[in-house]
């Protein structure tokens, strides 16, 4: 019995090797699918960016999205490939039997946009009217013991 091939996205983040050699990481990408049965749809270098944070001592990272038909039990084994690379940092991967063909070869990254800046009284919550806490009055001290007497 055949079994049933699912459609997936795959997010493939890669270390320095991605901006040094983009063919041979692409291939990297390849043969790790193509390792557990899986059937490329469309492969391709999707973006180079800094990191948020650091992962494995890298600051940098290299994006390849793939879109591979392959049976539900690859997924498990791919993830586990990616553990093991040192040169394949993370890896994301979904069910997207939403997308066609021509979707998926149409994908390209979000530009980056830079952050606005804003004071903080021109943000919408700084005059919120949510209640204020009431202060409590302040406890009366006790008087010393030289001012008992």
């Amino acid at each position: 019995m055949a079994a049933i091939m699912n459609v997936y996205e795959g997010m493939f983040l890669l270390g320095p090797i991605g901006a040094a050699e983009p063919e041979n990481a692409m291939q990297m990408v390849r043969s790790v699918i193509e390792k557990h049965d899986g059937q490329i749809i469309v492969l391709k270098k999707w973006d180079e960016r800094k990191l948020a944070y650091e992962i494995a001592g890298q600051k940098r990272g290299t994006y390849i999205i793939s879109y591979f038909k392959a049976p539900s039990t690859a997924v498990a084994h791919i993830e586990r490939d990616v553990k093991l690379s040192e040169d394949i940092l993370r890896v994301i991967v979904l069910r997207s039997e939403h997308l066609n063909e021509q979707e998926m070869n149409a994908v390209e990254p979000q530009p980056i946009m830079p952050k606005e800046e804003r004071n903080p009284w021109d943000r919408p919550d700084f005059n919120n009217d949510r209640p204020r806490r009431e202060s409590r009055p302040r406890r009366e001290e006790a008087p010393a013991e030289s001012e008992k007497q």
